[in-house]
Order: C-alpha cells, then structure tokens, then sequence
C-alpha cells in the first residue's frame, strides 16, 4: 500500500511541475508568446517553427491552441494557418517529452536549488517568475526518479505480475485510457512521461504503452476542444480541425501498429527510450503527411462550423472562456469588453443633449434602460477578471487587470450618472413644459461637445496607456472644472437679471453643470494609474504656502 502511495504522490508532482512550467512561462513571456505566433502565421514552415518554439517553451500544446483558437475566432488568421502551427505545437510537446526522459537525474537538485533561491529572494521580479519554471522542471525529473523508485518494489510482487499478465491486450482500451488520463491530467506531456518510465520498469507492456501514447495524442486534441466548448463556432475550428489530424493518424498508427513494434524494439531496445521515440515519430509524421493539406482542411472546419449570427449590441461579445487558461489572452478579451462597455457609455451620454433640446421621452427611456447593460456588462467583465488566475500574471498584467477593473467601475458610475441627469430632464423640464434660455442651453452643449470628447481621450488611453493623453486629459479635467464654474457663475448672473426661464429651470441647470463635471471627474480618473505608475503625480494640488497655512490654522 505504501508503494502505491508513493506512486501516486510521484504522478501527482509530476502533473504539478508541468503545471508550474506551463504558468511560469506564460508569466515570463505570455505577451511575446502571442506576438510571435501571430507574426509567424503567414508561411506554412513558419508557422510550424513557432508552434514548435512556443510550445516548447510553455510545455503545453493546449495553451498554445488555445491562443491560436482566439486569433482565428477574431478573424485575425485563417484557420489553415492555424493548424500548421498546431502541428508544429505538437511536434514541440513530443520534443520536450524527449528531453525529459534523458537521465536528467543530477539536474534536479541543481534546478530546484537555483529556482528556489530565485522564487524567494526576487519574488515580484523577472527572475523569481524564472526561478517558478526552474522550480517546475526540477519538480519534473525528481517526479520521473521517485516513479521509478516506487515501481521497483511493485514490479516484485507476484500478484502483481499476475494481474498484469490477465490483462486483456486490447489496443482500443489503450487508447482510450490513455486519452482519459490525459483529459483528466490537462498534459499530454505528463502522460506520456509516466507511461514511458512506468514501460520502463515493466509494468506496462510494449503494445500497451504505444497505446497509450496514441491515447494521450487524441486526449490533448479532446482536452483543446472541451475547453473551447462554450467559445463562439470560429474559435471552436482550430480544436476540431487539430482533432480531424488526430484521429487520422491515430486510425493508421493503430493499423501499422502490429508491424511498427518490432522496428521500434529494433532501433530502440530500451522500452522508456521506445515510448517516447514513438510519441516523437508519430508527430513527426503528423507534421509530414498533413502539412499539405491544413487549407483543405482549414476550410472543412469553417463550413461546418460557420460564423454565429451576430449578438444583441449590450451582450458580452469578448469574454471568451476558453481565454482563461492562458491569462495573457484573457487580459486582452476583458480590455476589449470593457470598451465595449465604454461604448454603451458613449452612446448614452452622446444623447443627453438630443433629449434636452427635443424634448424626446423615448429617446430618454432607451438610454435609461442602457444603463441596465452597462451595469449587466460590468458584472460579467469583475467575474470574468476574478477566474484569471492571478499567480499566471505578470507585474505588468497584473497592473493591466487593476487598470481594467477600475475602468469599468467608472464606466458603470458614468451610466448611473446619465441615467439620474436624463430622470431629471424628464421630470423637471419635459413632463412641466419648461425651456431652457438659449444661453444656457449654448453652455451645456459646450460642456457636452468637450465631455465627450474627454471620453474618446479616455477610452484612447485607456487601450495603449499613452502617458501624453494622460497628461491631457488630466490637463483637460482642471479646465473642464474651470469652465463649470464660469457656466454657473453666468447663470447667477441671469438671475439677477429676472431671466424668466433661467428662473424656472435654475436648479436642474445648475444640477445638469455639476452632473456633466462629475462624469468628467470619473473620465479622468482613467488617467491616475498610468501618471502613477509613471511617477508623474505629484502628492497634492495644493500650493506649499496655502499647505502650511492650513497646517497652522488650528493651533491658532
């Protein structure tokens, strides 16, 4: 019972240093990782070159699929193009499973000391997040050596080999146990791995362990898939067509299989050496046979999975789910949702005006009702954000998801706060038949012209961070404050002089002035965390002399 334990534990840290591997290096390099894919998707070869880099760097071929789904679901690639790199992802993965099982046994210690001391003492740095992918592949081959340890003793037992050899040589089993493991597991790496040291002590049989690998090959497409379930049919072609070359050659390598073991047990007698040369050659193969045909392919998929008909306008068109496990992506769909958001916002405040000169209650219901979207759409953004797993996030993300929240926590006070300045139009000036004095309503528009060009500025900072438009737009609050002051300060003026309809809407005038600044309060508030981070706020706008003044004021 204690060996089962222990082998148990040796597989349970063998899935979590993939995992530590996996979201180290998208911490480390997840922004650049999409840039290469993405610049690399024009030629076939290249394409397959960078699958093959990227994914031997993040030890996942899912995560790679994954991001390449999203770039085809946003119509930034084909989907031919696509599969080519996912060929060449797969081809990565089976690499990395070759290198692993090289005897790497005196790296552990040297891998897990060095990314320990790196993960402790620069935590919040490059390189403790290096230290965490250090700590990862150390957790790896100390995994493969306590495998092989704990099946020392198993292998024995004579119970044990008697239950091995009643086991019926079922090629089909095989395959499906092993791509449930790898479903299970979310790694066709760990998978592939533990049947080759497992092969290797002889507790599996040769024809077993191919088996296996072929299992594991069809549960890494499965695995892509399933996580792309609820994603819109476009993303959902890259998993599919990956999977139409999976089943392909596993059908044929399940065929050969009879005949390829004793040339695999000629060129390679060592039965560990045998698995995962088998995991290599059959997606070597995969590369060469199906490379000419990722166009055809690529456009069965989008056939028979075609483009959804578009969505209402206020629903949430960016939160992809799938996006989650690669929390680079998934910063980049929540920024693109929050615009959309701010969207909504600028359609609403754009018709403030509209309904203030024509009177229009039904064009004032609408924006109102708006704001319910705009609330709906920063309730799915926050829970969206909260299911990003924030140990995956670089500094700058983990920045970039602050950014994002606190934007779309403006966005929605800004919905609140067109909606009361509409109820208000409604009530104190439409339902009682009052006009504005052409003055007045000359100094709102004015207001409104400049509000909504704040926002554009805004929601333009917002998406590049661009310290200048920072600058102005808090530049533009202190005027935009100014201007307020002058506007009510003029209105008092018509006042005294008895104007008769600056007596009768004086208050929702004034009211509408200090409603148009707060909007632009919350619109420039955009600006704060990229002048901080920048170092260019200063502590306090008031003057020194006024500060000490104050200070002294008192003691007095």
């Amino acid at each position: 019972m204690l060996h089962l334990l222990n082998l148990l534990a040796a597989i349970a840290l063998l899935v979590w240093g993939t995992h530590n591997v996996r979201t180290g290096m998208l911490r480390v390099f997840g922004e650049r990782l999409r840039s290469v894919l993405q610049a690399s998707l024009r030629q076939r070869l290249a394409a397959v070159a960078a699958g093959f880099g990227v994914t031997s760097l993040v030890q996942s071929g899912t995560a790679t699929c994954l991001i390449l789904a999203s770039f085809v679901g946003k119509g930034l690639v084909p989907a031919g193009a696509a599969l080519a790199a996912m060929l060449g992802a797969d081809l990565g993965s089976a690499a990395m499973a070759v290198v692993f099982s090289l005897d790497l046994s005196w790296w552990s210690p040297l891998l897990l000391f060095t990314g320990v001391v790196l993960f402790v003492s620069r935590q919040a740095s490059a390189a403790g997040r290096v230290g965490r992918v250090l700590i990862g592949l150390g957790l790896i081959t100390l995994a493969l050596q306590l495998i092989a340890q704990a099946t020392q003793p198993m292998m024995a037992s004579p119970a044990l080999r008697t239950l091995l050899a009643a086991l019926p040589a079922e090629l089909t089993l095989d395959i499906a146990v092993g791509a449930a493991l790898t479903v299970l597991t979310y790694s066709s790496l760990a998978i592939v791995l533990l049947v080759a040291a497992l092969a290797e002590q002889g507790l599996l049989p040769g024809s077993a362990a191919l088996g296996f690998v072929i299992g594991a090959n069809l549960g890494s497409a499965l695995l892509a898939l399933l996580a792309t379930r609820a994603a819109p049919p476009a993303e959902r072609r890259l998993p599919a067509g990956n999977l139409v070359f999976k089943l392909g050659g596993a059908l044929v390598a399940a065929a050969l299989l009879p005949l390829l073991q004793p040339l695999l047990a000629q060129a390679w007698p060592d039965a560990g050496t045998r698995v995962v040369a088998f995991h290599l050659v059959f997606n070597a193969a995969l590369v060469l046979v199906f490379i000419g045909f990722t166009g055809p392919v690529g456009r069965l998929v989008e056939q028979l999975l075609p483009d959804a008909p578009p969505q209402r306008g206020d629903r949430p068109r960016h939160l992809d789910p799938s996006a989650l496990a690669t929390p680079s992506l998934a910063i980049a769909c929540a920024a693109r949702e929050a615009l959309h958001q701010a969207d909504l916002v600028e359609t609403m405040v754009r018709g403030i005006v509209p309904v203030l000169r024509d009177n229009d209650l039904a064009l004032a219901a609408r924006l109102r009702r708006m704001d319910d979207a705009v609330d709906e759409l920063y309730v799915a953004i926050k829970f969206y954000l909260t299911q990003i797993s924030q140990e995956s996030l670089s500094e700058r993300e983990s920045r970039r998801w602050t950014d994002i929240v606190s934007f779309t926590i403006e966005m929605e006070q800004i919905g609140d706060a067109v909606e009361r300045a509409l109820q208000d139009i409604e009530d104190r000036k439409i339902r009682k038949q009052r006009r504005l004095s052409a003055a007045g309503m000359a100094e709102i528009c004015d207001l409104h012209e400049r509000l909504l060009g704040n926002l554009r500025l805004a929601m333009s900072v917002f998406l590049d961070g661009d310290l200048d438009g920072a600058q102005r737009l808090l530049q533009e609050k202190a005027r935009f404050r100014d201007l307020e002051r002058h506007y009510a300060a003029r209105h008092l003026g018509r006042l005294r002089e008895n104007t008769a309809s600056s007596v009768e809407t004086s208050s929702l005038h004034l009211d509408l002035l200090s409603e148009l600044k707060r909007i632009n309060s919350h619109l420039c508030s955009v600006a704060y965390p990229i002048l901080e981070s920048a170092g260019a706020l200063a502590d306090t706008r008031i003057r020194p002399a006024a500060a000490a003044a104050a200070a002294e004021q008192p003691a007095r």
